[in-house]
């Protein structure tokens, strides 16, 4: 495996990670509250903005992995839209940017 899959591969598990951490501590805290923790998301300007950005980024990654699926057929990169939505995009650009490099058989 190159150099640059493996360092894919270990921000995609950082990604996954490290936010999960977070996620998980604030549910700990008040409970498995979704609409609690949309609205925590949005507590103030600078949060709603960052908010915003992740979406738009994470929309923007899944019209590029779908794009990109349909020309190449690699289907196996339909796991990082998930993984996208339910972790984050700190994990799903890195998981779609490994599994986009790997050798063509």
């Amino acid at each position: 495996m190159s150099p640059l899959r493996i360092a894919y591969l270990l921000l995609a598990i950082w990604g996954a990670i490290h936010p999960m951490y977070w996620f998980l501590t604030w549910f700990g805290a008040n409970g498995f509250d979704i609409g609690g923790m949309v609205d925590a998301w949005h507590a103030n300007a600078a949060s709603s903005g960052l908010v915003w950005d992740l979406t738009i980024a994470a929309v923007t990654l899944t019209v590029w992995i779908c794009a990109e699926v349909w020309v190449r057929r690699n289907w196996l990169a339909l796991i990082a839209i998930p993984a996208t939505f339910c972790i984050g995009v700190s994990c799903g650009l890195p998981l779609y940017l490994f599994l986009r490099t790997r050798p063509v058989t």
